[in-house]
Formats: structure tokens, C-alpha cells, sequence
């Protein structure tokens, strides 16, 4: 797959699965923006991906909870390469607890980070792409969205929430040449996974099938293809890279 002549902006993508989707289209030759909270982690990023591909950069701090900050992310970058053709909406938090030890503030957190977010990015992008009449949404939910866990009636509520906002934002685009798609990751190697029980890790595994964890790659893999040509006919779905977890 190339993507020489795309632009592909990825929220979250100083780190963990965003930096590998991140790093994953500079390799195919992509203009990359990459999204965090931090400047300097964004420009050490882009930085790196620069030197190393030899393809356009850019690192832009935003929080994706602030509609003004993501209006002001999205028109700097039409502003400065033109178009936007893949957006890719990484950016989350987890905030665990038992529902009722579960803070307002930490329901707000994620729901504002993880949902509210989606609803930023895709309402700012969506009128450069109707007028190109091209797009790439993807959207990063997980398994725990369809499935539900204990301890994550917040995280589970943001990302059961992003699949039905794609699906309907799917329909109202399609006509235009923008498809909408999710990815459901299961459990993959990152930060948040090292935090977890092994004895819990453990359970988890002899339920997966391919009985490994799933890499940042492996995830990577998946919206590259979402966002390429050979998914011109796909959209409205939810993709599980979860190693059969949910089959």
C-alpha cells in the first residue's frame, strides 16, 4: 500500500498504538501529522518520522476534548498541505473503578477524551472532505465496547458509543466518498495492558484463540488497510483485531 499523496493526521499518535499507526503510514510515504497533549513529544515524533522515511511531518498539541482546539488543529492543517484525507482518532484514557467508586469527574474525563473527542475531530473534518469529496475516518474503539468489562462502565460506555457514531456518520457520508469504519483492538502490548494482574492476563489469554496478545502492528495493519483503496467498499464496520476474543 502507498500513501504518497495523502494527508493522514492521527490523534494519540505521540505513543503506543498511535505511534506505530503513525510511523506505520510515514513508512508508505504519507505528509503525517501527529496529535497529542504534549509539543514536545509531538515534535520529537514527527521529528523522528521525518529522518527516518524522508516524508513531510508535523507535530500539533491539542486536546481533543475542546472543539476550538480541534477546529484550529484541522484548518492549520487544510491551511498548510491542502486536504486531509485520512482521519484517524486515536486519542483515549482509561479511568477504572467499580461504578460505585466511580467519580463524576472520572466519567467526564473519558467520555469527554474518548467520545466527545470523536465527535470534535469528525465535525471539523467533515467539511474539507465533502468538498474533496474523499475520506478516511477510522475510528479507535475496543473489544471492551462490545463486550463490556467490570471496572470500565466508562471506558466501555465511550467506546460502545463510538461505534454507533460511526455507523451513523457512515450513512450520512457515504453518498460523498468518505467512509466511516471502527477498529475493536482486544488486548495488545501497550502501557495499559502492563498494568494489568498476570494472573488476570493469564485468564484473558487462554480465552484467545490464537493464545497470544496482540501487537501495535498488528492493529497498525488494520487501519492501513481500512484507510486504503482495497476498502473503498467498507464502510459503517467494526473491525476486531483481538485474536478471536469476540469470535
Amino acid at each position: 500500500m502507498n500513501f504518497k499523496d495523502k494527508v493522514v493526521v492521527v490523534t494519540g499518535g505521540s505513543r503506543g498504538i498511535g505511534f506505530q499507526i503513525a510511523d506505520s503510514f510515514a513508512a508508505r510515504g504519507a505528509t503525517v501529522v501527529v496529535c497529542a497533549t504534549q509539543q514536545a513529544r509531538c515534535d520529537q515524533v514527527a521529528t523522528e518520522l521525518r529522518e527516518k522515511y524522508g516524508v513531510v511531518t508535523r507535530g500539533i498539541q491539542v486536546n481533543v476534548a475542546v472543539f476550538e482546539e480541534v477546529e484550529a488543529m484541522v484548518k492549520s492543517v487544510v491551511a498548510g498541505f491542502g486536504r486531509i484525507d485520512v482521519m484517524v482518532n486515536n486519542a483515549g484514557i482509561t479511568k477504572d473503578n467499580l461504578l460505585l467508586r466511580m467519580s463524576q469527574d472520572d466519567w467526564n474525563d473519558v467520555i469527554n477524551t474518548n467520545l466527545t473527542s470523536i465527535f470534535n475531530t469528525t465535525k471539523a473534518v467533515i467539511r474539507p472532505m465533502l468538498k474533496q469529496k474523499y475520506g478516511r475516518i477510522i475510528n479507535m474503539s475496543s473489544v471492551v465496547g462490545v463486550m463490556g468489562n467490570p471496572g470500565q462502565t466508562n471506558y466501555a460506555a465511550s467506546k460502545a458509543g463510538m461505534i454507533g457514531f460511526s455507523k451513523s456518520i457512515a450513512k450520512e457520508v457515504g453518498a460523498k466518498g468518505i467512509t466511516c469504519n471502527v477498529i475493536a483492538p482486544g488486548f495488545i502490548e501497550t502501557d495499559m495492558i502492563e498494568s494489568l494482574p498476570k494472573d488476570y492476563l493469564d485468564n484473558i489469554m487462554g480465552q484467545i484463540p490464537l493464545k497470544r496478545l496482540g501487537s501495535s502492528v498488528d492493529v497498525a495493519n488494520a487501519v492501513l488497510f481500512l484507510a486504503s483503496d482495497l476498502a473503498s467498499y467498507i464502510t459503517g464496520q467494526v473491525l476486531n483485531v483481538d485474536g478471536g476474543l469476540l469470535m
